[in-house]
């Protein structure tokens, strides 16, 4: 008997369930013993629905209809479903659709492919769709994009954000033309929705494919994935059949889209819910008032604007003994914390995104989202690594296109969410490699130069390291630049200097004197705003006190700006630069 059980593949536990209410649910007998078409194992199905719906012994996901999904997502008790009935039609006619139609209605007591409603998310008020496989492999149709347009529309009207869970084949070829239609229409809502400066997550499990992937599926402010989710346009098998070749390994899942920058964050099921829940409340209504004023840029407790650091003139005479070359190789040093650990000593539940959505996910640039006392901030740090390892996985701090992509993006969208930014610099300058020349290296540094330059909310940028080039004013277009007392901002490395006009890099000591490189040699020059002093050379050691001295200095910084336009923040940062 148990053998003949084994028989039956297992593709989805709940595929059989009669209805999505609790008191009719359990199709499955308890204690049942089933198959598990990933691995092949026998698996427990009760040990699988308290295991999210995940083999115990492969770790497979499992595909999760529309309401466990929502009961899984969902704060319980709180969901009110939206259009559940919608009336059905044949647009061209297309033999045997209604019998298809009926048959998959009739197998999953759903309307249609996808669940739209309202529900909160760790107590976060929330517009949820959910879209189910069962129904048409949840082929996207018109009554389906009308769902999704109607739920994005009364999101926006009612100032809410929308999560949608896509897992989809794409367009329902059964309805053609039409189909294709509701990508336009899908992506239109949404638009519109973006341009109220209301948030989308979109979250794509497996798969997600088609029409539905080339539009509201890859939309989203932010884009979250479940492990190992198909992902892709054209699917793995009409792509080898085109081309004759043989796809590489985990092509067009969501690790290889997020290598290629297309994904946010890769989050598994047990913390999907969790991680929802800490987004809505980073995008918390800090919005900014119809009358200009940058309401949102509120920190508890902010004292005034302060004048410099308040351990300058302890360290003047101090300061003057160093050398410019003594400085250059303390910006270098090993030993001194990169963007990572200032971001995580200074600010609260930093949840780092991925990519550019172009190209790829570069390693030197990390940027996420963060509190800064109870405030969402957008933070972006070029990133040094503190081994060979990571050196390499960071390229040493030297970004490629993608890495100023992505901290554009990510500026852009806080710019959409009222978010000040903070951007640590700290890179020797930016990649010269030639693939960073084929994908377009100056236009990438020189995008971010354009769009920075009018950005409607603060920005701020520190220097904490290298500052070296191009690679290091493509993240420090700010209305305020602070440095590190034993940091460097520089045209390039002295090493290049001398190279140039002494025809010798052995002079960098004599280029670094000349160049006015330094903290104090820039301050005097009126191109930076304030330096962080360090009483003893950045470290680990001292990391918590630089930190203390930084979140200081940002209060101050955060009530400056508290009560200006956002035209004023614009033009201040324009002025800045127009008087250098």
């Amino acid at each position: 008997m148990l053998k003949d059980m084994f028989k039956k593949t297992y593709t989805l536990i709940d595929s059989k369930y009669k209805t999505p209410d609790k008191a009719d649910e359990p199709n499955i007998p308890a204690g049942l013993w089933r198959k598990c078409n990933k691995c092949g194992q026998p698996i427990y199905a009760e040990d699988v629905r308290n295991n999210f719906y995940i083999c115990p012994k492969c770790k497979g996901y499992f595909r999760v209809h529309a309401y466990r999904r929502i009961e899984m997502t969902a704060d319980a008790g709180s969901f009110e479903e939206w259009d559940k009935e919608m009336e059905f039609a044949n647009p061209l006619d297309f033999p045997g659709y209604e019998k298809k139609i009926e048959a998959a209605r009739e197998k999953t007591k759903l309307n249609e492919a996808i669940v739209t409603g309202k529900c909160t998310i760790g107590g976060e008020p929330a517009v949820l769709g959910v879209c189910d496989a069962r129904f048409i492999m949840s082929s996207m149709g018109h009554v389906v994009g009308e769902k999704i347009a109607r739920a994005v529309e009364r999101a926006t009207k009612e100032q809410l954000p929308v999560i949608i869970f896509a897992c989809s084949g794409g367009a329902r070829m059964q309805e053609g033309i039409v189909s294709l239609m509701q990508m336009a229409k899908t992506s239109a809502a949404l638009k519109r929705h973006h341009n109220a400066g209301q948030l989308f997550v979109s979250v794509l499990t497996d798969p997600t494919t088609g029409g539905v992937t080339a539009s509201f599926a890859m939309l989203g402010d932010i884009i979250l994935a479940e492990p190992g989710a198909l992902i892709g346009f054209a699917g793995p098998r009409v792509i080898e059949q085109t081309i004759g070749q043989k796809l590489p390994e985990g092509f067009q899942r969501s690790e290889f889209l997020q290598d290629h920058g297309f994904v946010d964050k890769i989050v598994k099921r047990e913390d999907m819910k969790s991680t929802i829940s800490a987004i809505l409340k980073l995008h918390h209504p800090h919005k900014q008032e119809d009358n200009g004023e940058n309401t949102s840029f509120l920190v508890d407790n902010c004292s005034q604007p302060a004048g410099l650091s308040g351990k300058e003139k302890k360290t003047k005479n101090r300061r003057n003994k160093k050398s410019p070359w003594d400085t250059v190789q303390l910006s270098r040093s090993a030993e001194r914390p990169v963007a990572s650990d200032y971001i995580n000593a200074v600010f609260d539940d930093f949840m780092e995104f991925h990519g550019d959505r172009y190209f790829g996910d570069d390693g030197a640039v990390v940027g996420g989202l963060a509190f800064f006392h109870g405030m969402p901030v957008t933070v972006i740090g070029q990133e040094k690594g503190k081994n060979t390892k990571d050196n390499i996985k960071r390229n040493f701090g030297m970004p490629s296109p993608e890495g100023y992509r992505k901290a554009l993006r990510l500026m852009k969208q806080a710019e959409t969410f009222g978010r000040p930014v903070i951007c640590f610099v700290d890179t020797p300058g930016a990649f010269c490699g030639l693939e960073a020349e084929e994908r377009g290296q100056g236009e990438a540094i020189a995008r971010n130069l354009f769009e920075m330059a009018d950005i409607t909310v603060p920005m701020l940028s520190i220097v904490i390291g290298e500052g070296g080039s191009g690679g290091a004013l493509a993240m420090a277009v700010a209305n305020e630049v602070w440095m590190l007392e034993n940091a460097i901002y520089s045209i390039l490395s002295p090493e290049g200097f001398a190279s140039i006009l002494y025809k010798d890099s052995k002079k960098a000591s004599d280029a670094a004197r000349v160049m006015k490189i330094t903290a104090r040699d820039l301050m005097e020059l009126g191109l930076i705003e304030r330096i962080i002093a360090e009483e003893e050379p950045a470290s680990a050691e001292n990391l918590t006190d630089l930190a203390k001295e930084m979140d200081s200095a940002m209060e101050a910084f955060f009530a400056k700006y508290a009560a200006m336009p956002k035209e004023e923040i614009a033009s201040g940062r324009y002025d800045r630069f127009r008087r250098m």
